[in-house]
């Protein structure tokens, strides 16, 4: 009798971590329809909003390709596809590859590199020859030649994170993540709210932080050309960055995304609050 309450028990607790997981799953919602950008802004420095110069972004065989093939040289036409809807608390993933070659007057360093803006101000808000949007971005990267390059590592164009307690000002901060070469690559990244950032590479966690916020390009000693006015930034450095917009890169380098994919926490985290 007792075998059989126990049986019963454990049962019911399968049933309902399967309901549960189950419901996780159907909550799940593609970005990215597979067929077109709809849903999506483009802003390419130097260029108005929507104008997909050159083609950058196109999509074919279910598959957002970042694509220079009529570039005959890249001139700081740093750019970047925005999903329309802000988030604030939520698991993103997808897969992406790096292949090819660096695009002729590219810098050195967009080699082998791309990545996804998280909490990024708004393409509409972006200065016409801003480079880079304020956000916390998600590198991606791959091997090259036979040098090993951690992915899943920290930008902070215009933002400044914690970590370990202490405010992280250096524009970089890298992960424990594995090196790839030109094979798709599962990411993840976990976003709560200006709580902790999580980055998660292939079902590892390779790296976290806590409380983005805005700050750096406040100061008129940086010399970074990303951005010319640096009003906003001096009337809003530290301000907590608690949502944003989802932006793929553009910034030199052949790049390609797809199974995009939110399962959006913020009413989950309305209702702990």
């Amino acid at each position: 009798m007792k075998i059989a309450k126990l049986l019963l028990i454990l049962s019911t607790l399968i049933f309902s971590i399967s309901a549960c997981t189950q419901k996780e799953e159907d909550q799940w919602i593609d970005l990215f329809n597979g067929k077109d950008l709809t849903g999506w802004d483009i802003k390419i420095s130097g260029y108005e909003l929507n104008d997909n110069y050159k083609n950058t972004f196109l999509v074919e065989d279910s598959i957002i390709k970042v694509n220079y093939a009529e570039y005959d040289t890249f001139t700081n036409d740093y750019g970047h596809l925005y999903y329309h809807k802000p988030f604030s608390h939520y698991r993103l993933k997808m897969e992406y590859r790096i292949f090819g070659e660096l695009t002729p007057g590219s810098p050195y360093y967009a080699e082998a590199n791309s990545g996804v803006m998280l909490h990024s101000q708004s393409a509409a808000s972006q200065q016409l020859d801003q480079g880079f949007p304020a956000s916390i971005e998600m590198q991606f990267l791959s091997r090259i030649d036979s040098s090993d390059r951690a992915t899943g590592n920290l930008a902070s164009p215009g933002t400044h994170v914690v970590k370990d307690g202490k405010l992280w000002t250096d524009h970089m901060m890298y992960s424990d993540g594995p090196t790839f070469g030109d094979e798709w690559v599962s990411v993840e990244a976990i976003v709560l709210g200006d709580s902790i950032v999580h980055h998660v590479v292939e079902g590892d966690t390779v790296l976290t932080y806590q409380n983005p916020q805005i700050g750096g390009w406040e100061n008129e000693e940086d010399q970074t050309d990303w951005v010319k006015d640096r009003q906003w930034f001096k009337d809003n450095k530290g301000m907590p960055l608690k949502e944003g917009y989802i932006a793929l890169q553009a910034e030199g380098h052949p790049v390609w995304f797809r199974n995009i994919k939110l399962l959006d926490l913020s009413e989950k985290f309305k209702k702990s609050e």
